[in-house]
């Protein structure tokens, strides 16, 4: 309708409304209550599904996206892990090296004398152990080519 009817309408349903008797009047108070009612509880409850369904799908959306963030973070995690495990194997590799350095430095005497390479008490020469002057070797003892066997003799 528009908007002069819609006026000339309401002023006549006003005028009716005056001149009605009473029980007409209670009558049209409750149909135009009941009316209201119907129509309040009817946007308010298309309003309530409205609401209720953009809360599911931002709850879908929000779901989806928590599940994608958390296999990224797996992955992330699984990739650090491995590349750390690589770490660690490269370093116990360097260090067992290193170990085998030095333990075949202390096999050859040289550099770093190991534990079991120090003399203990029981090593020192004492009085009875030393050499006496009849022991020591004179140019007598001196070997000469005659004294040497060669393969032939």
């Amino acid at each position: 309708m528009s908007k002069p009817v819609k006026k000339a309408v309401g002023k006549m349903a006003k005028k009716a409304y005056d001149h009605a008797p009473e029980p007409v009047k209670d009558k049209l108070k409750e149909k135009a209550k009941e009316t209201f009612v119907n129509g309040v509880e009817d946007g308010l409850q298309s309003k309530a599904n409205e609401a209720s369904q953009k809360l599911e799908n931002a709850k879908e959306k929000n779901a989806d996206n928590v599940h994608t963030k958390a296999e990224e973070a797996k992955e992330k995690v699984q990739d650090v892990l491995l590349s750390v495990r690589e770490k660690l194997g490269k370093a116990k590799e360097a260090g067992e090296e290193f170990q085998e350095k030095i333990s075949a430095s202390n096999d050859n005497g040289t550099k770093i004398k190991g534990v079991g390479k120090i003399k203990g008490a029981s090593d020192i020469k004492s009085s009875f152990n030393i050499k006496s002057s009849t022991e020591i070797k004179s140019s007598e003892n001196i070997k000469s080519s005659k004294d040497i066997k060669t393969i032939c003799s």
